[in-house]
């Protein structure tokens, strides 16, 4: 075996304590050699998780590396962290796997991909939902021929977070907390599932105000690829059945329909693949076997990615598509028009 990837991780709040005690530990290719934040009240918080000893946690990230001698940068602070902290960790030689989203704007996303190719270095982000079984047995779905040709995906999505607890949740806060913060999630299910990049899309947002959010929660979406139509609905304060965090999919084919769900609330194992074909004899499809999954599996993706010398599946070259399909949303919304994807990714 090869020895495990040294790693520095940055950003120790709620989510980031999260990946220290639950995901990091599931993955033993992967060895923490320092803990950054700029809080020291976040080490306290986090020594109530897991072992962090005094020597292993630093208030800057320079401190860290000089520390440490890390082969990589796990970022999990908030998105304005990202950019700055990308950039230093690629500047030190240090390969990076980041949280969504990738980075503030596209043209940021792109200048670091750029870096990061200059580097020689793997720039990952973690876009977990597409390590899960239903996602990867949907996927394959579409690419081999059982049900003949797609016709169209309809995507439902739906929380009750209306009620936000006190102080509120950082959602509650965003200028786009469905599209920025969770939609980022579908859009990258959808390249996956068509394994291309989609031509125009035609958004609305709603809500700005309502349920204790500052920008719109809800959004309703047109998608498409080619001459297949996607129908988006997105809900951080609906009142009806939650969906699972990748949201309620219906996809027709040629030969019938295909319904799936995946993630359920704490990236447990909750997913199911249903097919229906037009004779109407329904099966529940025995899905694949995911070793690790969300975001343990991007974690072991990123990993293997540099122990293999190849791009990783979600490398940050790639979530550049997913960037412009966020990017085309709120510029859509705020337009109230179509817009061509092709002209945002320009």
């Amino acid at each position: 075996m090869a020895e495990p990837l040294r790693v520095v991780q940055v950003g120790l709040g709620d989510w980031g304590r999260d990946w220290a005690w639950r995901i990091i530990p599931a993955v033993p290719e992967i060895e923490v050699v320092a803990y950054v934040d700029s809080d020291p009240a976040a080490f306290d918080l986090l020594r109530a998780k897991v072992s962090a000893p005094e020597d292993l946690c630093f208030g800057t990230l320079q401190e860290a590396i000089e520390a440490g001698s890390p082969d990589a940068v796990l970022v999990t602070t908030t998105l304005a962290g990202h950019a700055p902290l990308m950039r230093a960790s690629l500047g030190a030689g240090l390969h990076v796997l980041v949280e969504k989203p990738f980075a503030e704007t596209l043209q940021t996303a792109a200048d670091l991909v750029a870096l990061a190719a200059a580097k020689r270095r793997v720039l990952m982000v973690s876009q977990n939902y597409r390590f899960f079984p239903a996602s990867r047995a949907a996927a394959a779905l579409v690419a081999g021929s059982e049900l003949g040709e797609l016709y169209d995906v309809a995507i439902d999505f739906r929380r009750n977070n209306a009620s936000p607890p006190k102080p509120p949740w950082r959602q509650h806060q965003d200028p786009q907390p469905l599209l920025v913060d969770m939609s980022v999630h579908h859009f990258d299910l959808l390249r996956m599932m068509f394994g291309r990049e989609p031509d125009a899309m035609s958004c609305v947002t709603a809500g700005a105000g309502r349920g204790g959010f500052v920008g719109p929660p809800v959004a309703i979406a047109s998608i498409l690829f080619g001459d297949v139509p996607v129908s988006y609905r997105g809900s951080w304060i609906s009142s009806q059945p939650i969906t699972a965090w990748a949201g309620d999919w219906s996809m027709e084919f040629e030969g019938g329909n295909v319904a799936w769900t995946s993630r359920g609330d704490e990236g447990i194992l909750n997913d199911r693949l249903v097919i229906t074909p037009r004779s109407r004899r329904r099966k529940i499809m025995r899905l694949p076997k995911v070793a690790r999954i969300d975001r343990a599996g991007t974690l072991t993706e990123f990993a293997m990615s540099i122990r293999e010398g190849r791009e990783p599946e979600t490398s940050g070259r790639d979530n550049l598509g997913t960037m412009a399909m966020v990017g085309a949303a709120v510029e859509s919304a705020r337009r109230t028009e179509w817009v061509r994807l092709s002209s945002v990714r320009d």
